[in-house]
């Protein structure tokens, strides 16, 4: 999920911007050619981030650091063993147990929507017997997004409204009637446009196809096979476990004002979009057995990597799922971002799995995520 909310400002308010400078850095001993990555870090907490944790691992080496704090209150530190709200990056993890149901043949990535979910797709021109699985997971489904939807957006993601509703329980079938309100972006297949109800969708048809919960059919496929122990599918619990820090937004569509702590919230209204958990370590832990082929057998794996160029991200295609990066020193990465309130994540890996970076800022509001990739990959 991408949150709605994300601005970009140079600065938190006094206190906040003054507590993360004046914490102390923290890092595995000795940076091991991450001094680039963590001249990044430290950027993003001058650019109004409170903290920033990320893990790197190459060749079975890994490599953590910190900076800024994770409690604007008490000042105290972030962790590299942080949890935190991975938002769009639960996406991976969907499209991932669909493209298994594939292979096992119990599904194909060009059923129909309606075959799964019949009528649920229908309304002011959308149409499920004309899009498909694989138009959900690549986004060229033409399917409207719930997130832009005003009154969304002013519930949820601004002052009062979330305030009000952050606790709120919102069922996958509330969340794709928003979208159905709305017209379609396009005929299905002709073009693309990020779309959180593509996933919504998604994981219905999970759920459909197996007669589990989605987050049971990760857990079951993903996470106890890979031993991902700091990864959750929440569902509607409101906290993030232990360890973890806090959350922080504007939670306005301006760039000042004050800082607001959002860590506690009711998840459903991400559902299968957004809604996981997890931390570095595990994060590079999934991808680089996504990329290394342990999860997928080659011929998914291939469809999975077969992009769409996108406009809205320089030298960038997206997949199933998956987005492909060509980064300025020549590099590619494979991963995906997330964005959801007061989390900003990334996570990544060379197409080989040697080489993973993930990492997170505890705001949604300012940060060069991108300035970190290119550090991290091209030493600059």
């Amino acid at each position: 999920m991408t949150t709605r909310v994300r601005t970009m400002t140079v600065a938190a308010t006094a206190v906040a911007l003054s507590a993360a400078l004046a914490a102390p850095a923290v890092a595995a001993p000795g940076d091991g050619g991450h001094s680039a990555t963590r001249e990044a870090m430290r950027a993003a907490v001058e650019d109004g981030v409170p903290g920033v944790t990320a893990t790197a691992r190459e060749k079975g080496r890994t490599w953590s650091a910190t900076e800024g704090v994770g409690d604007l209150r008490t000042g105290k530190s972030r962790s590299a063993d942080d949890r935190y709200r991975v938002g769009s990056i639960t996406k991976t993890f969907v499209a991932t147990v669909l493209l298994q149901l594939e292979a096992e043949g119990r599904l194909s990535l060009d059923d129909k929507v309606d075959k799964w979910l019949p009528g649920l797709v229908d309304g002011n021109g959308h149409d499920g017997r004309r899009i498909t699985l694989r138009q959900l997971l690549n986004h060229t489904s033409g399917i409207s997004d719930y997130t832009d939807d005003k009154t969304f957006v002013k519930t949820y993601f601004l002052k009062d409204g979330f305030f009000e509703h952050r606790y709120d329980t919102k069922t996958p079938e509330a969340l794709v009637a928003i979208a159905m309100t709305h017209k379609p972006d396009f005929e299905p297949g002709t073009d693309w446009n990020y779309s959180n109800t593509n996933y919504v969708l998604a994981g219905m048809v999970i759920e459909k196809a197996t007669g589990n919960a989605y987050g049971d059919e990760i857990r079951a496929r993903i996470l106890t096979p890979l031993g991902m122990h700091a990864t959750s599918v929440p569902g509607t619990r409101v906290t993030v476990p232990q360890p973890s820090s806090r959350a922080y937004s504007k939670l306005a569509e301006s760039t000042t004002g004050p800082t607001y702590d959002v860590t506690r919230l009711n998840p459903s209204l991400a559902y299968s979009a957004g809604e996981m958990i997890s931390d570095s370590s595990d994060l590079n832990r999934f991808y680089t057995a996504l990329l290394k082929g342990r999860l997928l057998p080659a011929e998914q794996l291939k469809e999975m990597k077969t992009t769409i160029k996108v406009e809205d991200i320089p030298n960038a295609g997206y997949g199933l799922g998956l987005i492909e990066r060509k980064l300025s020193c020549g590099t590619t990465v494979w991963g995906h971002g997330g964005g959801i309130h007061g989390s900003t994540s990334e996570a990544v890996t060379t197409a080989d799995g040697r080489r993973a970076l993930s990492f997170n800022f505890n705001g949604d509001w300012s940060g060069d995520g991108d300035a970190v990739l290119e550090a991290e990959f091209c030493g600059k």
